[in-house]
């Protein structure tokens, strides 16, 4: 690996006009993940020497002044990750109202990736095993519980939780585990009590805790059938807390009586999304599906620090892939992960005011992206991200590119659903049925011929019965999120 001794601004990871408590707080946790008591690998005890060498420096105004002077320009280049940004219009144009545009922003791993060992796993199974959990429903969990264990590598950590209106930890976090005596513990786990997430998730964090480690893919897999009830507000104070220290959190709906919404505002803090499972057999793919994709984690959550400026309105953010999924508008961002196979594509919606017009150029978005990459010992440097556009008096004739096209269209039908959703919430059932309908005939543009009929049955039950079918709403919602990724899926092939 690469890796310039020089540059201490690069040894800790930091733009060189990076503040005091930037430096000190990318020091600590530096050295967190490299300190002799905890590492012993060849290389890292001096890796550590050069994180201590780099702080003592920058950590002193006129020692960091002293080194400034002695470096060359600086270059914008990054090692492990390459990034790019497509826009939906070549420019903005002189208008007196408002005017949308669309950024696509992609990360992904450079030729490094291929030289560096799939990342240790420290994964917590958070079981709802509530009263209506049992029969095929829990079958199928243990049995998948049990293959997970079995599958586990030697460097892997598995820890099992079971919850209904109190929690159990089934199997703790521990290395070369006796997997015969766990397998039984989870066998014997039976169905019974209410559904209260905060227990069980407050309990998975724990186990996750106690072998916590930066080297380590840290995750949390919930997997419920019911809503929670009055500790919804703890529950999302426990995942700010969890994305805080770099544990990721999945959350895995079964049927049709849990909480989207929750779950997608639950993981979404960590950057991460929820998943839909229909049918009690769907259980073991859908999570055997998350184990593997964990396994192939190159960067396990990015970060977008930025700042809007005045008359820029950032609408709308939506993940892509390689998980689809709504983006909270809040600095920091977690955009999620980066796989090995599947770079981080993410779509932001802009609406610029025409008081933003002033100038030749208007920033729409200033910031930076940050990543941790588990098996790569040293910090990732951090990517500056300046969105900006032209302001020409007339619009361009320039089609927008075709991968931000493509994006737009498969989006707007996630969206379509979104609009029919929010519409039903608010007692407009006429125009939550319009919605379904153009949702509809765009899906049979597409082929999708079973996705459109059923979204043609919900705006009949919408206009007729003013009520959506149990697991209308999620069986739209979560097949047209899937295609999103299907799109590009069929792209690279």
């Amino acid at each position: 690996m690469s890796f310039n001794k020089q540059d201490h601004y690069a040894i800790l990871g930091v733009f060189r006009n990076a503040s005091q408590e930037e430096i000190k707080r990318a020091y600590f946790e530096a050295a967190q993940r490299l300190h002799p008591d905890k590492n012993v690998a060849a290389g890292e005890t001096e890796l550590f020497l050069d994180i201590q060498k780099a702080y003592e420096i920058l950590s002193n105004p006129k020692r960091r002044n002293l080194y400034d002077a002695t470096l060359p320009p600086e270059i914008e280049a990054n090692s492990a990750l390459k990034h790019e940004v497509l826009f939906s219009r070549p420019n903005l144009v002189s208008l007196s109202e408002p005017q949308l545009v669309y950024a696509l922003l992609e990360i992904g791993t450079r030729a490094e990736k291929d030289s560096l060992p799939t990342p240790p796993l420290n994964i917590c199974l958070v079981l709802d095993r509530s009263t209506s959990m049992q029969g095929d429903k829990m079958d199928m969990v243990k049995a998948t519980a049990i293959q997970l264990l079995r599958s586990l590598r030697p460097e892997d950590v598995l820890s099992v939780v079971a919850f209904s209106d109190y929690a159990e930890v089934i199997v703790p976090a521990a290395i070369n585990m006796d997997n015969k005596k766990q397998e039984g513990r989870i066998q014997m786990m039976q169905a019974s009590g209410a559904t209260e997430i905060y227990n069980g998730l407050q309990a998975g964090l724990k186990e996750i805790r106690r072998t916590l480690d930066p080297s380590r893919v840290n995750h949390i897999i919930l997997l419920t059938d019911g809503q929670t009830y009055g500790d919804e507000q703890a529950c999302l104070q426990l995942a700010e807390e969890a994305a805080s220290q770099n544990i990721g959190i999945t959350g895995m709906g079964i049927g049709n009586d849990w909480n989207d919404i929750f779950l997608d505002a639950l993981a979404g803090k960590t950057g991460g999304s929820s998943a839909y499972i229909s049918k009690p057999k769907d259980i073991q793919r859908l999570l055997v599906d998350k184990f593997n994709a964990l396994i192939s984690t190159y960067a396990d959550d990015v970060l977008l620090e930025f700042k809007i400026p005045e008359h820029i309105k950032l609408n709308y953010v939506f993940r892509l892939q390689p998980e689809g999924g709504s983006v909270e508008l809040e600095s920091p961002m977690h955009l999620g992960p980066i796989l090995r196979d599947t770079p981080l594509q993410v779509l932001f919606e802009f609406l610029v005011g025409p008081a933003a017009l002033t100038d030749n150029m208007v920033e729409l978005l200033n910031g930076s992206l940050k990543a941790s990459i588990t098996v790569r010992p040293t910090p990732v440097p951090p990517i500056r991200l300046n969105l900006k556009r032209e302001v020409h008096n007339n619009p361009s004739m320039e089609p927008p590119p075709s991968r931000i096209l493509s994006a737009l269209s498969q989006l707007t039908l996630y969206r379509m659903q979104e609009r029919a959703r929010t519409a039903a919430d608010h007692g407009q059932y006429d125009a939550a049925s319009r919605h379904l309908q153009n949702l509809a005939t765009h899906l049979l543009s597409q082929g999708e011929y079973s996705l459109a009929k059923t979204a043609l049955f919900e705006a009949d039950n919408l206009e007729r019965m003013h009520a959506w079918s149990a697991g209308g709403t999620k069986n739209i919602k979560y097949n047209t999120r899937a295609l999103l990724l299907a799109g590009h899926k069929e792209k690279t092939k």
